[in-house]
């Protein structure tokens, strides 16, 4: 394999790519480099097409090495296991920038992989990895059908960012993510804090032209002859036959407004076509099906694009019907039901103590991460019987996309302390499941009394173009979704947008389709928002009463050691104490979380009196510890004890001590001075 070498500079700076140096068996591989960031990325695939299949079989992998940043993996056996949530959804990001490249017959086992070699904490990976990905499928023999590029778009301070680095993403009002092609885009991610469409618009403009430059570099790379992708071969005689026999029922199938109905009816036909075509043509089932699905296709896209009518029978702009009900499980902080049309969200929140964020143990190293929300999608919710196992990817791609949604709504911490965590299990689902969750999730929010800065509400936009001709949908279901151009997911609030997804199967993409598709969704998130709000317009004024209740209060940071104690004694004391759970940041803050109010008082006393420094001239109430000639020992703080002298203790002569006050004795006093030594001076109150 020839050595290759080259760059390419994108806003201001140099992408290094190498090839020809690692995994030389590979059908294609590279080394790309930002700054001291390196990946390595490969494509391989099978020789033949897999027999049997009706997809395209594409496997993506995004893999962060320890070692990129000098660190060993966290986990008993300290070697990587299974990805973590972020390579996942950076493993989708790849994959979905690709997958709409490769030609529908492609059938060859594909596997891309990105393996993150060295990391330096300024650029992020998953730009290049996109990048890479495409320069490895181009200089392999893997048909591609065009080359594609990435780049993230952040704006600081109203001005917008190409590629901005980890340190000043942060700092970004917007975290956008789009893939494309020379001429168009494939790909669209974003999480922003309510900007405008116009604003949006003009982000996905300005990456339009760097991805452009990019692409026009790799197609300047060397390549290789590519795999052959054949099409299936139809007998005229038959396709004739299977068109005479399907249209009519196609045609009545696509205007069938029951999902189940129209499956079962659809179904049934299709197995009795096979049978009746079976013995005058043996070895063609695959055939049969792959021509009545297309006929399927064209006539359900036809039906919209010719007279606008939608299978359920809607307005091209029109929402199925909504129905909002909270507060529907009496034992969780917050819970809702959000269904649109047959597309049902059960939600709950669920509220906790800063000692319940997630650690998350990433490459650049660990933080805790307060706000959680987790999607689920059962078979039942499709009428599917398969075994329940852990989140795939689609389900954690479509949490992350609703969560990028609610976070920018949800209070600042310092004035709502609480650990986070939505939950969206879909009952019932027939398109648009990530974006009912975020609806059931803003109203389980302020079901729960989380004081949210505004309502949030998301829809899922469609498209279907031939030639000039386009319609735009509102939310779509899920044949509209599988028959359509564009997955066009749009979440936000009455001020602007939060999150944005989309997948573009199309070129021809232009900034007025897009520019109608955001004003479309804008004007149906509208009303979303409004059937939110006529359910609970403004949090409850209240948390729940099984709720964890919180007070926080700072220490000197100084005095951090004192509370925890040696080994952790005094902290857990005061919450064996009292059974309250405490929770100390680096800053001094301590949060104190319990639902017994009075519990939580006693701790704060406790956490007080243990950090608190002596005041001149402040009263106390202290006990008597022990007695001696000269005076009494008094402990006025835990830990911390004065001296009333003899002569202190009343306004009258005393002889002895033990005349006035004994041991265990609560008494008020008074600090009169702390001497040179540190020594603590009481007077006692008569």
């Amino acid at each position: 394999m020839e050595l290759i070498k080259t760059s390419v500079t994108v806003a201001g700076k140099e992408i290094f790519i190498e090839s020809g140096k690692l995994a030389k068996q590979a059908n294609g591989a590279c080394v790309i480099r930002v700054g001291d960031t390196m990946v390595l990325v490969t494509a391989v695939a099978s020789s033949t097409p897999k027999e049997g299949t009706d997809f395209m079989p594409l496997t993506v992998d995004y893999k962060e090495r320890a070692y990129a940043t000098g660190r060993f993996p966290g986990g008993f056996f300290k070697r990587e296991a299974k990805p973590k949530e972020s390579e996942i959804l950076t493993s989708r990001l790849i994959d979905r920038s690709i997958r709409p490249l490769f030609s529908d017959f492609y059938r060859n086992d594909t596997q891309v992989v990105a393996m993150v070699l060295s990391h330096d904490g300024e650029n992020p990976a998953d730009i290049i990895s996109i990048i890479g990905a495409s320069v490895a499928l181009h200089l392999s023999n893997i048909p591609l059908q065009k080359d594609i590029a990435s780049v993230r778009i952040g704006r600081i301070n109203g001005e917008f960012v190409v590629n901005p680095t980890l340190s000043q993403i942060p700092q970004s009002d917007l975290n956008l993510v789009v893939s494309g092609t020379e001429e168009a885009l494939t790909m669209v991610e974003s999480g922003s804090n309510e900007l405008s469409e116009q604003e949006m618009l003009d982000a996905l403009n300005l990456a339009k032209e760097e991805i452009s430059k990019i692409c026009k570099f790799i197609k300047n790379l060397p390549t290789k002859e590519k795999l052959p992708v054949t099409e299936p071969v139809i007998d005229t005689t038959l396709k004739a036959e299977i068109e005479a026999e399907t249209l009519p029922k196609a045609q009545e199938c696509v205007t069938i407004k029951d999902k189940a109905t129209r499956e079962v009816t659809w179904a049934t036909f299709k197995t009795d076509m096979q049978t009746k075509f079976a013995e005058k043509y043996p070895e063609q089932s695959a055939i049969i099906d792959f021509v009545m699905e297309d006929i399927f296709y064209k006539e359900a896209r036809k039906l919209v694009l010719t007279k606008n009518i939608r299978t359920d029978g809607r307005a091209l702009n029109e929402i199925r019907p909504i129905t909002c009900e909270v507060g529907y499980l009496p034992r969780a902080h917050g819970s809702a039901i959000f269904t649109r049309g047959q597309t049902q969200s059960l939600a709950t929140v669920t509220l906790g103590s800063p000692e319940d964020k997630q650690v998350m143990d990433e490459l650049t190293g660990e933080y805790k991460e307060r706000f959680l929300l987790h999607y689920n999608f059962p078979g039942y919710a499709t009428g599917e019987a398969k075994p329940d196992r852990s989140p795939g990817r689609r389900e954690i791609g479509h949490g992350n996309l609703a969560r990028r949604g609610l976070k920018p709504i949800l209070p600042e911490e310092a004035d709502f302390p609480y650990a986070i965590r939505i939950v969206s299990d879909i009952t019932e689902s027939n398109g648009s499941s990530s974006m009912a969750s975020v609806c059931g999730g803003c109203l389980a929010l302020l079901d729960a009394g989380v004081p949210i800065k505004a309502t949030c509400a998301g829809i899922a936009m469609g498209l279907m173009k031939e030639g000039d001709n386009y319609v735009i949908l509102t939310d779509i279901m899920g044949m509209e979704d599988h028959l359509g151009d564009m997955d066009f997911k749009v979440v936000g609030t009455r001020k602007g947008i939060t999150a944005l997804q989309m997948d573009i199967k199309i070129d021809g993409l232009t900034t007025e389709i897009m520019a109608k598709a955001l004003e479309q969704a804008r004007v149906g998130r509208m009303e979303i928002i409004g059937k939110i709000e006529d359910t609970l317009a403004q949090p409850r004024p209240q948390l729940s009463k099984y709720a964890p209740k919180m007070v926080s209060l700072t220490i000197p940071v100084s005095k951090i050691g004192a509370l925890i104690g040696p080994g952790g004694k005094n902290i857990k004391n005061i919450q064996e104490t009292t059974g309250v759970e405490i929770s100390v940041e680096e800053d001094g803050t301590v949060f104190i979380s319990s639902t017994d109010a009075q519990a939580m008082e006693t701790a704060k006393n406790m956490i007080e009196g243990l950090t608190s420094e002596v005041e001149v001239g402040k009263e106390y109430t202290g006990k008597v510890t022990k007695i001696m000639n000269f005076g009494a020992f008094v402990e006025i703080l835990p830990g911390k004890e004065g001296l009333v002298h003899i002569s202190k203790l009343s306004h009258k002569h005393v002889k002895k001590v033990e005349d006035v006050v004994s041991v265990g004795e609560e008494i008020v006093v008074k600090v009169e001075e702390i001497d040179k030594q540190g020594r603590i001076n009481l007077i006692k109150i008569m």
